[in-house]
């Protein structure tokens, strides 16, 4: 239970359009009837191993949040925790990753805050915008919609892989390409293809995300394992059991929502349940609009289609 539900009544606050009261991917605060502000913040330890790749990665993760609302950057502080013990330079390439990610997407680094940590720690708090009748939330996907993703899957056992020295170089350098893309592109042809529902792909996997989409909507939500989009090498690092420890947290807590059609094994259903870094979109869309949508976005897939339910995600093979 969040510790601050029942402190505040929504009411009071008519402008806070996205916030507390249904939990979305960012905050949202109306500044006029033309124009809302969207404020996120994300941060976490190194993934990678090259510090540059490192700021970048996080900071893509942090931005991802304002193009899940269906928003655009306008400008971003840092947020960071770096030991004392280490090289000052490579603090400087970390933020210039991400001041450089953030430059890509449109807006700014404006500033920051530091401490001293036992563990390197990077991210962003950032700052976009939205019109107040464009925001796009985790809610309002609709029975005959089809689901596209916009990313392939699989960056959690790869980087798992990598920390055990046990990831092909060609691997690694593909994950770290899909993380470091922005969804900017993603998210403007959704906003253009009038996206029913959408959220990005982060920490819970892509069941997580997809529950917390279907309780939402009040819809349920199918998936075929045959139309999932991979990254190379994933599914063998599955397979070798490199799950980051963050996919039994997800399973336990998402898994009661989720049903599991004959014959899908263990390895789809736990890596459908590992945590995701920087991953796509997953967006709920009209199936006419659907073609156009896939020919403005590279990557993108129809994985699966939204039914008429009560909040419940089934995986057939």
């Amino acid at each position: 239970m969040d510790p601050l539900r029942g402190m505040f009544q929504a009411s009071d606050f008519p402008n806070l359009l996205v916030g507390l009261s249904a939990a979305d991917d960012a905050a949202v605060y109306r500044l006029s009837s033309q124009q809302a502000i969207i404020s996120t913040v994300d941060f976490f330890p190194p993934i990678v191993d090259e510090p540059y790749d490192f700021g970048a990665i996080a900071a893509a993760n942090a931005l991802s949040d304002i193009y899940a609302m269906g928003g655009e950057v306008l400008f971003a502080v840092n947020l960071v925790a770096f030991p004392d013990t280490l090289d000052a330079s490579l603090l400087r390439e970390i933020i210039r990753g991400g001041a450089e990610k953030v430059a890509e997407a449109g807006g700014i680094i404006a500033g920051g805050h530091s401490v001293n940590d036992k563990e390197p720690k990077y991210g962003l708090a950032v700052t976009g915008v939205v019109h107040p009748d464009a925001i796009l939330r985790k809610s309002g996907a609709r029975p005959g919609d089809v689901l596209i993703l916009t990313k392939p899957l699989g960056v959690g056992v790869i980087t798992t892989a990598l920390k055990r020295e046990q990831a092909a170089a060609n691997h690694v350098d593909a994950a770290i390409a899909s993380m470091k893309r922005l969804n900017r592109d993603g998210a403007r042809a959704a906003v253009a293809a009038g996206a029913r529902a959408m959220t990005d792909i982060t920490g819970f996997g892509l069941l997580g995300h997809a529950c917390e989409m279907v309780q939402h909507s009040e819809v349920d939500f199918r998936f075929k394992i045959s139309d999932l989009p991979w990254l190379p090498g994933a599914l063998s690092y599955g397979e070798a059991g490199a799950f980051p420890g963050g996919m039994d947290n997800n399973t336990r807590h998402f898994g009661q929502w989720v049903t599991f059609g004959q014959g899908v094994g263990y390895l789809y259903q736990d890596m459908l349940f590992t945590p995701e870094t920087s991953g796509g979109l997953l967006l709920a869309l009209a199936p006419d609009a659907a073609g156009d949508f896939l020919g403005r976005v590279s990557d993108a897939a129809v994985i699966g289609q939204v039914m008429a339910g009560s909040g419940r995600i089934r995986i057939e093979r």
